[in-house]
């Protein structure tokens, strides 16, 4: 389960931030997740309550915003949503696509105290 790995790593992150911002504790983490980027975001929150318990981020709320998966297709020429990796084009049906966004996750902003 590489989410609990990926919750670890936004808690280091919201700890740094901390001692540089000089808050206290976080209330709300909105985190944008595409749908490329392989975590599961049933399996984030799971891990992120696990990991942050007993931290300055335990009890806080996490909204997870999902982004697509976007794809541009070298055939057609077009940017195209897809569901998931290796999918076609829903325009041409070619499976030449390179992907060029929905692969990320970040965070997109914090609620502290």
């Amino acid at each position: 389960m590489h989410e609990l790995s990926l919750c670890e790593s936004i808690l280091q992150i919201l700890e740094e931030e901390s001692r540089r911002q000089a808050f206290s504790r976080v209330k709300r983490v909105r985190l944008e997740i595409g749908r490329l980027s392989g975590a599961d975001p049933e399996a984030m929150r799971f891990g992120f309550d696990a990991v942050c318990r007993g931290s300055l981020a335990e009890g806080a709320e996490l909204e997870i915003l999902r982004l697509p998966g976007l794809a541009w297709c070298l055939p057609c020429g077009r940017q195209v949503e897809v569901e998931q990796r290796f999918d076609a084009c829903p325009h041409c049906g070619s499976y030449q696509l390179q992907v060029v966004g929905g692969d990320q996750m970040q965070i997109k902003d914090l609620e502290v105290e």
